[in-house]
């Protein structure tokens, strides 16, 4: 999507109105700038029929949301490749699950981007950490492991004993939430700093609310949501 577009009308409301809708964004997620008013208008022009252009340049926050919600496309594995992860990540897995006190039950799926892995066991939450932090930390581990000997980025997905699936459901039900609390009060909620696929669920959630809106701010670690009324 462009960041900068030229939209033109027959009244300044009517260019920005079909302006907004090219860029798909409402209109305090742009800056606006007239180029020609339909108040500006020569003698010689009054037959002409009457054309306004304004220039919308998407707001800095705006951009960064819009890049945050796009999908990058996975480099999609040979079967190589994938055979060579997956021997790569066992290989790591079963060394630490003998050297953890703990009896470890795990899953590796192949996928066409690289891998997902399942860790169960009665007790292995010190795995999962603070919001899923040591969960991540590893992540990015069997990530790295994955792609030893492999020129293509690998992708891991790591979950241990369901956390991402209740985590998600948690963050849903936040947003369904925190949206009631904004119509009822009539005044923006910003939540807590979340990594960005916590935020794509709260943002996708909330997309199916025609009440409110979500837009993200502040720079990573950091960065959050705010859930305000739609304009």
């Amino acid at each position: 999507m462009e960041n900068k577009i030229i939209a033109e009308g027959k009244t300044t409301n009517e260019a920005i109105e079909n302006g907004l809708k090219i860029l798909k964004v409402s209109k305090n997620k742009v800056n606006i700038k007239v180029l020609e008013n339909e108040d500006k208008r020569s003698f010689f022009s009054i037959l002409a029929p009457r054309v306004v252009k304004v220039e919308l340049t998407l707001k800095e926050n705006q951009k960064n949301e819009i890049k945050e919600k796009r999908v990058r496309k996975e480099i999609e594995l040979t079967s190589e490749e994938q055979e060579k992860a997956f021997k790569n990540v066992e290989k790591f897995i079963k060394e630490f699950i003998e050297k953890s006190s703990e009896k470890i039950n795990y899953n590796i799926e192949k996928e066409k981007e690289g891998l997902r892995v399942n860790l169960n066991s009665d007790n292995i939450g010190y795995l999962i950490g603070y919001r899923g932090e040591t969960l991540y930390a590893m992540q990015n581990i069997l990530s790295a492991i994955a792609g030893k000997g492999i020129e293509n980025r690998v992708r891991v997905i790591l979950d241990i004993e369901g956390y991402k699936e209740k985590r998600e459901k948690a963050l849903e039900e936040l947003a369904v939430k925190v949206a009631k609390t904004v119509i009822r009060t009539e005044k923006p909620v910003k939540l807590e700093p979340m990594r960005a696929y916590e935020r794509k669920i709260i943002h996708s959630k909330l997309q199916e609310n025609d009440k409110v809106e979500t837009n993200s701010v502040g720079e990573e670690p950091h960065r959050r949501i705010i859930v305000s009324l739609k304009k």
